[in-house]
C-alpha cells in the first residue's frame, strides 16, 4: 500500500558543487533529480537536501576516520559555503530544507530524524551522490528506523558503475523498492 503525500519525503543527497565536479557527465542524473524533484512540489511532498559540510579545518574529522580524515590533506573543500552549496541544476527553492551531516549517512552527524519525525515522515525517496556512500548509508540507517524506503536508481551515481549497478539490482531491493524516477507515482 502506497502511503500518502503527507508521510513521504524526496531527499536530494550530497548533490553539491564539489560532488557533482567528481561526475565526468553529471546531466543525466541532475535530469532525473529535476524529474523527481518536479514529481514531489507537485504532489506537496517535501524536498529536503542533505548535504555534507565542516567547520574551517575540519575539526570533526576524527584521525581515527579513515574516510574523512584525508579530508584535512586532499585538497578537497567541504569546510567552505561554496563547496556544501547545493549544486545549481537542482537548487532549492525557499520552501525546501537542507540538512548538513558530518558522516556518510544522512542521518549521522545531523538534525534529519528529528526534521522527519516532525513533519510525520515514515516513507522516505533517496537519491544522491554516491550510491555507495550516502545512498547506502542512508538505506541501511533507515531501514533499521523502520522507515519505508524507495531508491530512484537514475537519481543517484558512483564513481564506478559496476558498483552502481550491483547496489541497485541486487543489494538495495534487499531493504526497499528500486525505481527510475519517471516510474514513481504518488
Amino acid at each position: 500500500m502506497e502511503p500518502n503525500n503527507q508521510n513521504t519525503a524526496l531527499l536530494v543527497m550530497d548533490v553539491q558543487e564539489a560532488t557533482v565536479k567528481m561526475l565526468t557527465d553529471s546531466k543525466p542524473l541532475t535530469n532525473s533529480i529535476n524529474t523527481a524533484i518536479q514529481t514531489a512540489r507537485s504532489n506537496n511532498i517535501p524536498v529536503i537536501y542533505v548535504v555534507i559540510g565542516f567547520r574551517k579545518g575540519y575539526p570533526e574529522a576524527s584521525p581515527e576516520n579513515k574516510m574523512f580524515s584525508t579530508l584535512k590533506t586532499s585538497g578537497r573543500d567541504f569546510d567552505n559555503e561554496e563547496a556544501t552549496r547545493v549544486h545549481s541544476s537542482v537548487a532549492p527553492q525557499t520552501s525546501d530544507l537542507i540538512v548538513t551531516k558530518k558522516r556518510v549517512s544522512a542521518f549521522t552527524g545531523s538534525d534529519l530524524e528529528v526534521v522527519l519525525r516532525s513533519k510525520g515522515i515514515k516513507h522516505i525517496v533517496l537519491s544522491g551522490i554516491a550510491t555507495s556512500g550516502v545512498v547506502l548509508s542512508t538505506l541501511r540507517e533507515a531501514s533499521d528506523k523502520d522507515y519505508r524506503i524507495t531508491v530512484l536508481a537514475d537519481c543517484c551515481a558512483d564513481m564506478d558503475e559496476e558498483v552502481h549497478r550491483v547496489l541497485t539490482t541486487k543489494i538495495f531491493p534487499r531493504q526497499a523498492d528500486v525505481i527510475k524516477a519517471v516510474d514513481w507515482k504518488v
